[in-house]
Protein backbone atom coordinates (compact mmCIF):
# COMPACT_ATOMS: atom_id res chain seq x y z
CA UNK A 1 0.00 0.00 0.00
CA UNK A 2 2.83 2.25 1.00
CA UNK A 3 4.28 1.81 -2.45
CA UNK A 4 1.09 2.63 -4.44
CA UNK A 5 1.37 5.72 -2.58
CA UNK A 6 4.60 6.35 -3.52
CA UNK A 7 4.39 6.28 -7.21
CA UNK A 8 1.37 8.12 -6.59
CA UNK A 9 3.19 11.23 -4.68
CA UNK A 10 5.88 10.71 -7.77
CA UNK A 11 3.49 11.29 -10.73
CA UNK A 12 1.61 13.77 -9.17
CA UNK A 13 5.08 15.63 -8.36
CA UNK A 14 6.04 15.02 -12.04
CA UNK A 15 2.43 16.59 -13.02
CA UNK A 16 2.97 19.74 -11.28
CA UNK A 17 6.82 19.83 -12.72
CA UNK A 18 5.82 19.53 -16.55
CA UNK A 19 2.54 21.03 -15.90
CA UNK A 20 3.79 24.60 -15.19
CA UNK A 21 5.95 24.35 -18.81
CA UNK A 22 2.68 23.97 -21.04
CA UNK A 23 0.61 26.44 -22.16
CA UNK A 24 -3.19 25.50 -22.52
CA UNK A 25 -5.21 28.14 -25.24
CA UNK A 26 -8.09 29.72 -23.90
CA UNK A 27 -10.18 27.31 -26.13
CA UNK A 28 -9.65 24.49 -25.02
CA UNK A 29 -9.60 25.18 -21.05
CA UNK A 30 -13.07 23.55 -20.59
CA UNK A 31 -11.79 20.15 -22.30
CA UNK A 32 -8.96 20.14 -20.12
CA UNK A 33 -10.97 20.71 -17.12
CA UNK A 34 -13.47 18.13 -17.37
CA UNK A 35 -10.76 15.73 -18.58
CA UNK A 36 -8.67 16.41 -15.20
CA UNK A 37 -11.53 16.55 -13.03
CA UNK A 38 -12.50 12.47 -14.75
CA UNK A 39 -8.89 11.17 -14.29
CA UNK A 40 -9.03 12.63 -10.44
CA UNK A 41 -11.99 10.82 -10.05
CA UNK A 42 -10.62 7.69 -11.10
CA UNK A 43 -7.81 8.41 -9.30
CA UNK A 44 -9.71 8.88 -6.13
CA UNK A 45 -12.03 6.15 -6.89
CA UNK A 46 -8.77 3.77 -6.84
CA UNK A 47 -7.76 4.67 -3.64
CA UNK A 48 -11.14 4.41 -1.99
CA UNK A 49 -11.13 0.47 -3.86
CA UNK A 50 -7.46 -0.05 -2.49
CA UNK A 51 -8.98 0.92 1.39
CA UNK A 52 -11.54 -2.15 0.76
CA UNK A 53 -9.20 -4.48 -0.75
CA UNK A 54 -10.93 -4.65 -3.70
CA UNK A 55 -8.79 -2.71 -6.18
CA UNK A 56 -8.47 -3.86 -10.10
CA UNK A 57 -5.82 -2.51 -12.46
CA UNK A 58 -8.11 -3.18 -15.71
CA UNK A 59 -10.96 -1.41 -13.75
CA UNK A 60 -8.51 1.36 -13.36
CA UNK A 61 -7.30 1.72 -16.59
CA UNK A 62 -10.38 1.66 -18.66
CA UNK A 63 -12.45 4.09 -15.91
CA UNK A 64 -9.33 6.86 -16.07
CA UNK A 65 -9.04 6.86 -19.97
CA UNK A 66 -13.03 6.32 -20.97
CA UNK A 67 -14.35 8.49 -18.26
CA UNK A 68 -12.24 11.24 -19.78
CA UNK A 69 -12.55 10.92 -23.34
CA UNK A 70 -15.91 10.72 -23.05
CA UNK A 71 -16.32 13.35 -20.92
CA UNK A 72 -14.05 15.60 -23.57
CA UNK A 73 -16.28 14.05 -25.66
CA UNK A 74 -19.40 15.79 -24.09
CA UNK A 75 -17.65 18.94 -24.15
CA UNK A 76 -17.35 18.89 -27.96
CA UNK A 77 -20.84 18.06 -28.62
CA UNK A 78 -21.89 20.84 -26.07
CA UNK A 79 -20.10 23.61 -28.56
CA UNK A 80 -21.92 21.53 -31.35
CA UNK A 81 -25.03 22.18 -29.86
CA UNK A 82 -24.25 25.37 -28.18
CA UNK A 83 -25.12 23.96 -24.80
CA UNK A 84 -23.50 24.17 -21.56
CA UNK A 85 -22.95 20.58 -21.48
CA UNK A 86 -19.63 20.29 -19.90
CA UNK A 87 -21.13 21.46 -16.34
CA UNK A 88 -22.60 17.84 -16.45
CA UNK A 89 -18.88 15.70 -16.02
CA UNK A 90 -18.24 18.52 -13.48
CA UNK A 91 -20.85 18.02 -11.16
CA UNK A 92 -21.31 14.33 -11.50
CA UNK A 93 -17.08 13.70 -10.94
CA UNK A 94 -17.25 16.11 -7.88
CA UNK A 95 -19.64 14.38 -6.93
CA UNK A 96 -17.72 10.84 -7.20
CA UNK A 97 -14.53 12.43 -5.58
CA UNK A 98 -16.68 13.91 -2.59
CA UNK A 99 -18.18 10.31 -2.21
CA UNK A 100 -14.67 8.60 -2.65
CA UNK A 101 -13.43 10.55 -0.21
CA UNK A 102 -15.99 9.89 2.65
CA UNK A 103 -15.53 6.02 1.45
CA UNK A 104 -11.79 6.45 2.67
CA UNK A 105 -12.73 8.61 5.46
CA UNK A 106 -15.20 6.06 6.94
CA UNK A 107 -12.42 3.08 6.17
CA UNK A 108 -9.60 5.13 7.53
CA UNK A 109 -11.69 6.17 10.66
CA UNK A 110 -12.56 2.49 11.13
CA UNK A 111 -9.19 0.60 11.11
CA UNK A 112 -8.77 3.55 13.90
CA UNK A 113 -11.55 2.50 16.12
CA UNK A 114 -10.76 -1.25 15.70
CA UNK A 115 -7.10 -0.60 16.46
CA UNK A 116 -8.35 1.09 19.67
CA UNK A 117 -10.42 -1.54 20.70
CA UNK A 118 -8.18 -3.78 20.21
CA UNK A 119 -5.65 -2.23 22.06
CA UNK A 120 -7.83 -1.69 25.18
CA UNK A 121 -9.18 -5.42 25.12
CA UNK A 122 -4.99 -6.20 25.32
CA UNK A 123 -4.63 -3.34 28.09
CA UNK A 124 -7.79 -5.00 29.73
CA UNK A 125 -6.77 -8.52 29.51
CA UNK A 126 -3.08 -8.06 30.39
CA UNK A 127 -4.41 -6.10 33.71
CA UNK A 128 -7.02 -8.63 35.07
CA UNK A 129 -4.97 -12.23 33.84
CA UNK A 130 -2.10 -12.80 36.32
CA UNK A 131 -0.60 -15.45 37.10
CA UNK A 132 0.25 -17.23 40.15
CA UNK A 133 3.81 -15.80 40.42
CA UNK A 134 2.26 -12.09 39.39
CA UNK A 135 -0.23 -12.45 41.67
CA UNK A 136 2.90 -13.98 45.12
CA UNK A 137 4.92 -11.30 43.78
CA UNK A 138 2.59 -8.24 44.28
CA UNK A 139 1.59 -9.83 47.61
CA UNK A 140 5.11 -9.74 48.26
Amino acid sequence: MFFGFLILAIFIILGILLGQNISIPYSAYQYVAVAILACLDSVFGALAASTGKNFKMKIFLAGFFFNAIFAIFLVYLGELLNVEIYLAPIIVFGGRILNNFSIMRRDVMDKAQARRRLLKKKKVSSNTIKTDVEAEEENV
